[in-house]
């Protein structure tokens, strides 16, 4: 009972270090006085693990399901793609936004002096069949910046290994399980300026 015990505080703490934004430019301090984000969403050069390139997973995620039955290939790349603008992007927003009561910062697609780019350096569906699941998991860049300046990065940094879970554990569409890895990095990331600029 101690092992599990002590198994499970590994886990805990090893999944809480990971989430931790590593700074690699900029200052969190130089986020003070920001009230409203226009955010861009990046999902270029993207990483899924064990494929050489997202075409690569594609076209085996397509080619599995041709199998099964035709058309259903297509439906799956189109729906990849379609989850980004239809589940990741609103549940980064609505993740974020909901962390501050009074609306002292926000993000959003509208235009504003500052962007925060979301770079998605890594995406894994994880997986459910019903007996064994595994969570879904990104790696993000971001970069705040003066909207008319790019060149002026405020903060740039990463997160790794940012985990997705919910509808206790009844996530059996890999879609729902990604977009709850984009409204964790959103709760970390509003949790870092709460944390480190506002106070």
């Amino acid at each position: 009972m101690r092992k599990l015990v002590v198994m499970a505080l590994l886990v805990v703490s090893a999944s809480t270090v990971a989430q931790k934004m590593k700074v690699s430019q900029g200052d969190i301090k130089n986020l003070k006085d920001i009230s409203t984000y226009t955010l861009e969403f990046d999902y270029s050069n993207l990483e899924i693990p064990k494929y050489d390139s997202e075409d690569d997973f594609l076209a085996d995620k397509m080619a599995k399901r041709e199998e099964k039955e035709a058309g259903k290939g297509e439906e799956f790349k189109k729906s990849w793609f379609a989850d980004r603008e239809d589940r990741y992007e609103p549940k980064f927003i609505e993740s974020f936004n909901k962390r501050f009561d009074d609306g002292e910062v926000s993000v959003s697609m509208d235009d504003a002096a500052y962007t925060m780019k979301i770079h998605s350096n890594k995406i894994y569906a994880g997986y459910n069949v019903g007996v064994v699941r595994k969570n879904a998991e990104i790696d993000a860049t971001i970069t705040v910046y003066e909207t008319a300046n790019p060149s002026n990065i405020l903060l740039e940094g990463k997160y790794v290994d940012v985990q997705g879970y919910g509808a206790m554990g009844n996530d059996y569409n890999s879609g729902y399980r990604i977009s709850e890895c984009y409204a964790k990095l959103a709760k970390n990331i509003a949790g870092f300026i709460i944390k480190k600029a506002l106070k």
